[in-house]
């Protein structure tokens, strides 16, 4: 475990950077800033850094996972090849334990004591290749087009209520809406199939996954993104706990034995497109269709047993990948 002399703590938000000098020794701060949320603001923060002799390897970067607003950060401390820790917000708040009141100033001070003792959990953050933040925020896009469209679609449903000279005062715009929808829809598709064509490892890994039964064209492209690629999770079941489709016991002592369930702390997105892979998997493999009908026959609650059937779809698409090779359905060749 590599260890650090200076732990710089950064509270992030849209605007302003919140900055704790931490030295690791005694847990004594040495400096407390505020800086705009720039590439000059954190240029700024880099020279107070030199003046205190703390600039380099030996100082370690800590803040929260706050979406855009932590980019520009990410792209100086990279440009600069600084070791930086990006951390969920959840996990520093529950690391805090008991406190009262709130400020930017304090929060950036936690935020650099966690990263000096939780230091055995380090692992260096860094960019995601710049295909994979181009299919993310595309794949954003489309989300979003999705919705409204699902939402301008549902104005229909009022046609058999309405009368027809109120329903037609919005229908002629309702249907020009629909078809820009789309349209832009297709748009976006097409803008996340170039980007992923383009990068040949990419493209490989969407072809690998699309053999998986299951798996279609969104969820293969939305579990590349998830994944940076295949290299932000070590096995599958780490992906499994991270899609939410893990089980975990709840138990205490010898009185408290409540239900093994998955946790509600999950990628939602994630989690939802592979409940469309389990319905179409279970409908079109005949393997997967086999055992979720006899599981179902011995009694076996069928959304535990289609749960069962995500995380056998999550370890097919890490096989896959790490084999390098399309899945085969070994079923076909039984005698």
């Amino acid at each position: 475990m590599k260890k650090f002399s200076t732990h710089v703590g950064i509270d992030v938000s849209k605007s302003t950077l919140d900055v704790c000098i931490l030295k690791a020794e005694g847990m004594s701060v040495v400096g407390m800033s505020v800086v705009p949320n720039t590439q000059q603001g954190i240029r700024r923060v880099f020279r107070e850094l030199r003046h205190l002799n703390a600039y380099g390897d030996d100082t370690l970067f800590c803040f929260e996972n706050t979406g855009v607003y932590s980019v520009p950060l990410c792209l100086c401390l990279s440009e600069a090849g600084l070791p930086y820790w990006e951390v969920p917000a959840l996990e520093i708040k529950k690391s805090k334990g008991i406190t009262r009141g709130k400020t930017d100033r304090t929060d950036a001070q936690d935020i650099a004591r966690y990263s000096v003792r939780s230091l055995d959990k380090f692992k260096a953050s860094s960019m995601p290749e710049v295909e994979i933040q181009r299919m993310k925020v595309l794949f954003a896009e489309r989300d979003k087009t999705v919705r409204a469209l699902k939402l301008f679609e549902s104005t229909t449903e009022g046609a058999a209520f309405l009368p027809p000279s109120i329903y037609k005062s919005v229908e002629s715009q309702n249907r020009k809406t629909i078809a820009y929808l789309r349209k832009a829809l297709r748009a976006i598709d097409a803008k996340i199939r170039g980007v992923r064509e383009r990068n040949e490892p990419l493209n490989a890994q969407y072809n690998l996954l699309r053999s998986v039964p299951g798996i279609g064209d969104v969820t293969a492209t939305y579990m590349i993104i998830a994944t940076g690629g295949f290299k932000r999770f070590g096995s599958w079941r780490k992906f499994a706990c991270y899609s939410g489709i893990a089980p975990f016991q709840y138990a205490s002592g010898s009185s408290i034995r409540g239900k093994t369930r998955v946790n509600h702390l999950a990628d939602k997105k994630m989690k939802s497109l592979l409940n469309m892979a389990v319905l179409s998997a279970v409908k079109h493999d005949p393997e997967l269709k086999e055992y979720y009908e006899r599981k179902k026959h011995e009694g076996k609650n069928p959304m535990l047993v289609l749960n069962n059937i995500r995380c056998k779809i999550v370890s097919r698409a890490f096989a896959v990948i790490d084999r390098a090779s399309p899945y085969v359905n070994l079923k076909k060749f039984a005698a």
